[in-house]
Order: structure tokens, then C-alpha cells, then sequence
């Protein structure tokens, strides 16, 4: 079989990293502020993902607790490497205090994950990196320019003070640097241009990890800026080489849907892109939703479960929270079978509600929960951009109703009396008109017809409304009270 589809890990799944063991590779993206941190997938092929869990997993590597003021902080752009036997991935936490950086290590991708080993270095996207001599070396970006340091791989001390290596091509925002070896030479691939419609990947190369930079005089090697390519906002790549010794780049891009400006509302995404090397460079193929070549590997499937029937001892590694571990907000134990919250008294405007979701991942879709609302208040199924900007439809006081929130506007546009005490809630999202989508909020009669209550408009739970750089996320909720889901089912209807 050849060809494959992009992108390879649809939805909101932004910044890709990637590194081989054998013959397996390990890619990690950013998450911002859910928790679990740092999803972690594997693939035999660089095509079929399949998550294996969340690097940061646990209170004690990753608290969230002062992102409450903005969506989009929280943990940024991890690199994963592969080293000395080890997994190692290094990240940010970024707050409106600055960005704290550190590591965390383990022997199983899966996990467990060490305690994080905080570094002292004040910038963003860091990368590691060994030397010949087995210096432990970290770019990472600030300011206008790249960054570089040597660091203590056991402490985190810094060893030496940063010091500046490439500025780029003087593109906006140098950043996402990660440093690589090919043969006798070093190359530094950092992104540009921001990351909206502007961004760039451009590399540079020397004879050491230290430079002196040599741009690559056909940079940016990849971009889709000032076209009307159905992906854009490529960019933050990473490099690695197949067991078959051709090479490939991961990179984040959008897929922007509806009129002027064009609103993408599934976060950026993870592309692959097929390499080739002239005169010593990287060459990038044309990067489509199609593409005609396969990596080397064998193939498989890689969705995630449709179903979810909460039968198992844990969630499965796909859903998340805001902010914090559900922790004794959530329980498969109380009612087996069942995932069972216990609201806070807050709503999904909150900073940390009691929200579990996952990802949505494809623009036309099926979101459907049975829920029994036992003693909550409110209840229900939502899809959510964040605090300020989120469609719910709900079990409330024996009716069921939709809410929009949209910034400070909030408002019950529906309600009727719930046919039965417990209920199958539904969202649908379909092609829009001048917007990237619709989206159907209702439940189901008894006869598994949808009722839809409200069809409102997809642009406003995107992107370029809510600004910042997340994705929709689908899930349930509860305010107050406790409620029961008998089970989550979620499905693309793009075929």
C-alpha cells in the first residue's frame, strides 16, 4: 500500500516532536493547560499513531495552577529524544511569570515519567542535544534569536551562560529550534514568521554544534504563506530519519475552512512530510492532504476507540481536564460502568471546571453521551474553546436546554422538558456557509432520532475568534451535584 493521508494526527495535537528507537518512532505535541500534559503517541511507520499516555501524568510534574489567566499557557512545545537508553523530553511551562523550563525521563515511553529537573534557562521551545564528548547541549527561543546552552543531563544546572547562535532569516519570532547531526554536519532547524499564516521552517548548517550558521539559501524549506493551499500555517518541524534511511519532517499546520480569513477550528495539527537531500540541504516534498508516498513500515489503524463505555479500572489516555487531575471529581468505582462526576459548583465558564473531553479531530462529526443527571443541578455534553467561548447542551431541572457562551455573552437560546429522567444528548458539526461549520445541539427520541434544539454558528468556537492556540475539545460536565454517563460515543461523518 502506498500513500497515506495528513494529517497524520488530525486535531488539535500542535508543535510535534519526533524521535526513533529501533525501529519505532515517539512523537509528543503541546497541550497547554489540560491535564494530563504532553500526550505521547508511537507508530511502526510514521503514519499510524496510537497514544500510549501523557508524559506529565501526575500533580508532582505538572501544576497549571497560574494559568488561569489565559487558554493558551501552560505547557509549550516539548522535544522527545531518544538517548543512552532513555526517552528524554524537555518542555515549558509558560505563565503569565515567565517560562519555566525542565526535563523528565524514562526507560518506557508509556511510562512512567520521572519527577521534572528544572533548568534555569529563560526562553521557550527549548531543545536537547548531544555532543560527541557528551555535553548535554539546549537551544531554545527568545527574544529575536536562538539561544544555546550547555546543561548538567543529571541536575539541570547550567553550565555555561546563553549565548546567542542564529537569528534566522529575519523572519518574525525565531523559534522551535532543534538541533540535528547528518553525517559530519550539524543543522539547526528552528520555525519563523509567527505561528498563523506566516510560518516558515528554515535551517541552517555548520561543522559543529556551535556554529558559525550557514543559511540554507533555499529557505524557508517549507511554507504554504500567501497561497490558497487548504493547509497553512505550517510550521515548528522536527526531522528523522527512517529505518530505511530516507527522511522525514513532522509539522504542525492548520486546515482553515469558510470565508475571509478563513477560521480553523480543530487546533493546529500534525502533517508529515517526505524529505529529500540535495547538495548537502533538506528538501521538502509538496505537503498535501493526499500524499502519494508511504514511510517504511508496516500498516495498520491507529483510531481512537469510538466508543467509550467507562468498563475499564482508568479513562483512557485520550481524555483530559483543565488544569487539574479530575482526582475524586471523577469515579468508574462508584457506579461500574458508569463515569461518575461530582460537580464543584462552578460552570464550564470556571477556570477548572468538571470537564473531561477529548479532542475533536475531524470537521464533520458525532458527539453522543447517555447521561443520568441523578441528584447535579446541571449536566451535560459541551464543546468547548475555552472558559470564555463554549456550546453546551444539558439536563437542568427536568428540561433539557443549549447554552452558547460566546466572550461576555452568555444565554439559554433553547429549552424543553426532557422526555425521560435519564437521556442520549447529541452535537453535530456540518459544513457552514460563510463559516467553517454548523453546530446541531439536541438529544435523541425514543426512537434514536436527533431533536435538534439549536444550529449555531461553528466560527465563533474557532481560532481567529478565540485567538490563542488550542482547539476544540468535546466532553462532559457536570456544575453541582453528582452525574452519571453510561457512555461517551464519538464518530466522524466526513465519509
Amino acid at each position: 500500500m502506498s500513500g497515506f493521508h495528513n494529517p497524520v494526527i488530525p486535531g488539535f495535537f500542535p508543535d510535534p516532536s519526533v524521535c526513533r528507537a529501533g525501529d519505532e518512532y515517539f512523537l509528543v505535541t503541546s497541550s497547554f493547560t489540560y491535564f494530563p500534559g504532553v500526550p505521547i503517541f508511537r507508530s511502526a511507520n510514521l503514519i499510524d499513531w496510537v497514544q500510549v499516555g501523557n508524559v506529565l501524568n501526575r500533580p508532582s510534574q505538572l501544576d497549571l495552577s497560574a494559568t488561569t489567566d489565559y487558554a493558551s499557557h501552560g505547557v509549550w512545545a516539548p522535544t522527545i529524544r531518544y538517548h543512552a537508553g532513555r526517552f528524554w523530553v524537555i518542555t515549558t511551562n509558560h505563565t503569565a511569570s515567565g517560562s519555566h523550563n525542565f526535563f523528565v525521563t524514562a526507560e518506557n515511553p508509556a511510562g512512567p515519567w520521572s519527577d521534572p529537573t528544572p533548568t534555569d534557562i529563560d526562553g521557550i521551545d527549548p531543545d536537547l542535544a548531544w555532543d560527541d564528548e557528551g555535553n548535554c547541549l539546549v537551544h531554545f527561543g527568545v527574544g529575536g534569536g536562538i539561544m544555546r546552552c550547555r546543561i548538567d543531563d543529571r541536575t539541570g544546572a547550567v553550565l555555561e551562560p546563553p549565548e546567542p547562535t542564529w537569528s534566522g532569516t529575519g523572519l518574525q519570532f525565531p523559534e522551535a529550534p532543534h538541533l540535528l547531526r547528518r553525517s559530519d554536519t550539524w543543522y539547526l532547524l528552528i520555525a519563523e514568521g509567527g505561528t498563523e499564516r506566516g510560518h516558515t521552517v528554515a535551517i541552517a548548517r555548520g561543522s559543529s554544534p556551535a556554529g558559525p550558521w550557514e543559511a540554507c539559501p533555499a529557505n524557508p524549506i517549507l511554507t504554504h504563506r500567501s497561497t490558497d493551499h487548504p493547509i497553512q500555517n505550517t510550521g515548528h518541524a522536527d526531522l528523522v530519519e527512517a529505518t530505511d534511511g530516507s527522511w522525514w519532517m513532522v509539522a504542525l499546520g492548520t486546515r482553515p475552512r469558510g470565508f475571509s480569513p478563513g477560521f480553523h477550528v480543530l487546533g493546529r495539527e500534525t502533517f508529515l512530510v517526505p524529505v529529500e537531500w540535495a547538495g548537502g540541504w533538506p528538501v521538502t516534498g509538496d505537503l498535501s492532504l493526499q500524499m502519494p508516498t508511504s514511510p517504511p513500515g508496516p500498516r495498520g489503524s491507529h483510531p481512537v476507540p469510538v466508543r467509550d463505555d467507562f468498563d475499564a479500572s482508568a479513562l483512557a489516555p485520550h481524555w483530559i481536564s483543565v488544569r487539574a487531575p479530575l482526582a475524586g471529581a471523577a469515579s468508574l468505582d462508584k457506579r461500574p460502568g458508569w463515569l461518575t462526576l461530582h460537580g464543584n459548583g462552578q460552570g464550564l465558564d470556571a477556570d477548572t471546571p468538571v470537564f473531561v473531553g477529548r479532542r475533536q479531530q475531524h470537521h464533520r462529526c458525532r458527539a453522543r453521551a447517555r447521561i443520568d443527571p441523578s441528584d447535579s443541578t446541571e449536566a451535560g455534553l459541551a464543546v468547548r474553546m475555552d472558559e470564555d467561548r463554549h456550546y453546551e447542551v444539558f439536563r437542568h431541572e427536568g428540561n433539557i436546554a443549549v447554552r452558547a457562551r460566546i466572550g461576555p455573552l452568555a444565554d439559554v437560546i433553547a429549552s424543553v422538558p426532557s422526555p425521560s429522567a435519564d437521556v442520549v444528548l447529541r452535537v453535530e458539526t456540518h459544513d457552514g456557509d460563510y463559516g467553517p461549520d454548523r453546530i446541531r445541539l439536541g438529544y435523541e427520541t425514543g426512537d434514536g432520532a436527533f431533536r435538534v434544539l439549536a444550529d449555531l454558528d461553528g466560527r465563533y468556537l474557532s481560532t481567529e475568534v478565540a485567538t490563542g492556540f488550542t482547539g476544540r475539545v468535546i466532553g462532559l460536565y457536570v456544575v453541582s451535584g453528582t452525574a452519571s454517563f453510561d457512555w461517551f460515543d464519538y464518530q466522524a461523518t466526513d465519509g
